[in-house]
């Protein structure tokens, strides 16, 4: 019998993103769902604290944030992008119940989906194929981090931009310049000028 759960669309894109990981049955996915808490978040809200002990991961469903860090200086280095069907989250943090090297900072009104740590764990307690859909979560997110260091060393700063726009075609229009320059490791307004000129993109 198909689920007639009157949130049931608040869970059409992560019910997705499960699916290409593995099958689950509709009685899987509603055990899921109930260890899945709803919040909605305004524009600029940080959602993770540097310093703080990272409580939940969270699947984004809409909306967009970056996460970042403040140097010694005092600068904000931006570390990554995450929009809809993307995870956040410090994961070393989440689990070794350690202080966060970083800050989530939410750019757009965002609605998330939030499991914390206990929950995650009698989640993985109660249907342990979950492991697998959380293990090709970190393989993906490893592979991505380890492909951008190397990009970093191999290309130009053109070419990492060109890269950034394939992975995250729609960012520029989401989000402030600067916030991007940050994130390519190079000023404002180098990215302008990479920008205006369409032959290095």
């Amino acid at each position: 019998m198909k689920r007639t759960n009157v949130n049931e669309n608040r869970f059409a894109e992560i019910d997705a993103f499960l699916q290409r990981c593995m099958p689950f049955s509709e009685e899987e996915l509603d055990v899921f769902h109930s260890f899945l808490t709803y919040q909605k978040f305004k524009k600029k809200s940080i959602l993770l604290q540097q310093g703080e002990i990272c409580k939940h991961e969270s699947y984004i469903i809409k909306g967009c944030a970056r996460t970042f860090y403040t140097d010694a200086n005092g600068h904000d280095i931006t570390l990554l992008f995450a929009v809809e069907d993307y995870w956040l989250g410090d994961i070393a943090s989440f689990y070794k119940k350690t202080p966060s090297r970083f800050n989530i900072q939410l750019i757009e009104d965002t609605e998330l989906l939030q499991i914390d740590y206990e929950a995650k764990e009698a989640l993985l307690e109660q249907l342990p194929k979950f492991e697998r859909v959380f293990r090709i979560m970190v393989q993906n997110h490893l592979a991505s981090t380890q492909n951008r260091l190397v990009n970093n060393i191999a290309f130009t700063a053109a070419e990492n931009y060109a890269a950034f726009l394939k992975q995250f075609p729609n960012i520029p229009q989401r989000v402030p310049q600067h916030y991007i320059a940050s994130y390519l490791g190079i000023s404002p307004e180098f990215l302008s000028k990479i920008r205006n000129d369409k032959k290095a993109i």
